[in-house]
């Protein structure tokens, strides 16, 4: 394989990483468990039937997951993983001849977007439909922030200022929102499932109707949150 036919594969396979969530040269074990995280949040079943244009945006979603996953497992079975990690460990040398830096060619290859907004101040945001899955969002001021549909898998909000925040529909399963605020919070149609939720303030947030509970809790841990009427869970 020519030079730059390994450096197109290199490219591809870091893309397809990249929409795993994953770092490059990740484990085939580490590909397959991003896959399965992945397809629970985008899965078209989720999504509510009446929105049409978040199912499509869904299934197209699982497409490039798909596509992600049997390409990188195709490139684990013939070895190119190990290429491309033994590529990235042990760069080759710049010529003596040329030094990269004066050079008027030279440019700085860009930098990834942080997945670290710890202690971000956000008030106001607008992350309607983003995926937000996997972030480290401790300590974030998200106040009156629009998290409406917005995907968060497994966030840390741990200690998040989420007060008067809108998270309509939005999907916080095994998010950790230990003592996080949400005052006056919207969390109509919201998916907490396995979400740590203890120690967090929720008075006055919004999670149904009189009579009708409209928040998904299935296996939510409460333990001394107060909740939206003032008492204490215990």
């Amino acid at each position: 394989m020519s030079p730059c036919s390994k450096n197109a594969v290199t490219k591809n396979l870091d893309r397809y990483y990249h929409l795993l969530g994953l770092e490059p040269g990740a484990s085939i074990e580490e590909v397959n468990q991003a896959y399965k995280d992945l397809v629970f949040i985008w899965h078209p079943d989720r999504i509510p039937g009446d929105n049409r244009r978040l199912q499509e945006k869904a299934e197209e979603k699982l497409k490039s997951i798909n596509e992600a996953r049997d390409s990188l497992r195709a490139a684990h079975r013939e070895g190119r993983t190990s290429e491309s990690r033994a590529s990235r460990r042990s760069p080759s040398p710049p010529s003596p001849r040329r030094n990269p830096r004066s050079s008027s060619s030279y440019r700085r290859p860009p930098r990834r977007p942080s997945r670290d907004l710890s202690h971000a101040d956000l008030r106001g945001a607008n992350f309607r439909e983003k995926d937000l899955s996997g972030r480290n969002m401790e300590g974030a001021i998200l106040v009156d922030a629009n998290l409406s549909d917005a995907f968060m898998h497994r966030v840390n909000l741990t200690g998040a200022d989420l007060s008067g925040a809108n998270l309509f529909r939005a999907n916080l399963l095994e998010a950790d929102l230990r003592y996080a605020i949400l005052r006056d919070t919207n969390l109509i149609g919201a998916d907490l499932s396995g979400a740590d939720l203890r120690h967090a303030d929720l008075r006055g947030a919004k999670v149904g109707t009189s009579n009708r509970l409209l928040v998904k809790l299935t296996g939510t841990k409460l333990t001394d949150a107060i909740l939206p009427d003032g008492s204490v869970y215990q």
